[in-house]
C-alpha cells in the first residue's frame, strides 16, 4: 500500500487512449467497497467518455470563458490562512515551476488554469454528486470514495486528478447530464494513462514530517 500511495501523484496530461469498458467496469465495482459513515453510501457517480466528453469539455470552457463567477453546488471554497497558505502557494510554485511558467507570467497561468475544465485532454472524467441535504458527514464520504477510487486506478496503471476545480461550474453539467436538483455536484477527477513525456507530470510535493501531524498518546 505505501508504494501505491508513494507512486499515485495528480497528472494533468494524457495520453489520447480510452481504458477499456471492462477494466472500468471493474474499477467502480472494486470502489463500491468504499467505507462510509452507516453505510449510506452517497456517492452518485457520473463518468464522462468520448463525444459526450468532448460536448461537456466545450461547455465548460465556454461557461469559464464568460467571466462569470463560480457558483459551486456545495461553500467549498475557503481562504487558507498560515501553514495551509504555505502549502497552497509550495503546490502552485511547484507545479508552474514544472511547467517552466514564471510567477509573473499571469497570461501563461491562467491558460494552465484552464486545463481544469479541458479535463488535462484526458480521455474520461467523472463527476461525484451527492444529495444536498447530506452535508459534512456526506463530503467525508465523498472524499473516502474518491481516494479509494484514485488508488484502485492507480492499481490498474491508469492515472488522475482529483480537481475540487470541477464542482465550480455545475450549471452545464447539470444540463448536459441530467443530473437531479437534488444531487450537488461536489467534485471531480479526470482520469486515462498518463503521459510520460510531458513536464508537468514531473511535479512532485512535499508532505509534512509524521511529528508535525500526529500525536501519540499512551
Amino acid at each position: 500500500m505505501k508504494a501505491l500511495l508513494k507512486k499515485r501523484t495528480s497528472v494533468r496530461k494524457f495520453l489520447n487512449l480510452p481504458v477499456p469498458k471492462e477494466t472500468l467496469v471493474n474499477i467502480f465495482a472494486t470502489a463500491q467497497l468504499a467505507p462510509s459513515n452507516c453505510n449510506v453510501q452517497p456517492w452518485q457517480v457520473y463518468v464522462v467518455s468520448g463525444d459526450m466528453k468532448e460536448e461537456l469539455k466545450d461547455r465548460l470552457v465556454n461557461e469559464v470563458m464568460t467571466g462569470r463567477e463560480p457558483n459551486p453546488d456545495f461553500d467549498w471554497r475557503v481562504k487558507y490562512r498560515g501553514i495551509h497558505r504555505d502549502r497552497q502557494f509550495g503546490s502552485a510554485n511547484a507545479l508552474y515551476s514544472s511547467m517552466g511558467i514564471d510567477r509573473r507570467d499571469k497570461q501563461a497561468r491562467l491558460l494552465a488554469m484552464l486545463g481544469n475544465w479541458t479535463f488535462f485532454d484526458a480521455p474520461h472524467a467523472l463527476f461525484l454528486t451527492m444529495e444536498r441535504y447530506l452535508g459534512i458527514m456526506g463530503a467525508v464520504d465523498m472524499g473516502i470514495y474518491a481516494q479509494t477510487l484514485a488508488l484502485i486506478m492507480e492499481d490498474h496503471g491508469i492515472s488522475s486528478c482529483i480537481q475540487g476545480a470541477l464542482g465550480q461550474f455545475p450549471d452545464p453539467v447539470r444540463a448536459l447530464l441530467n443530473i437531479p436538483e437534488e444531487q450537488g455536484i461536489l467534485f471531480g477527477i479526470s482520469f486515462g494513462y498518463r503521459d510520460e513525456t510531458a513536464l508537468v507530470n514531473a511535479t512532485r510535493t512535499l508532505r509534512e514530517p509524521l511529528e508535525k501531524s500526529v500525536v501519540f498518546y499512551e
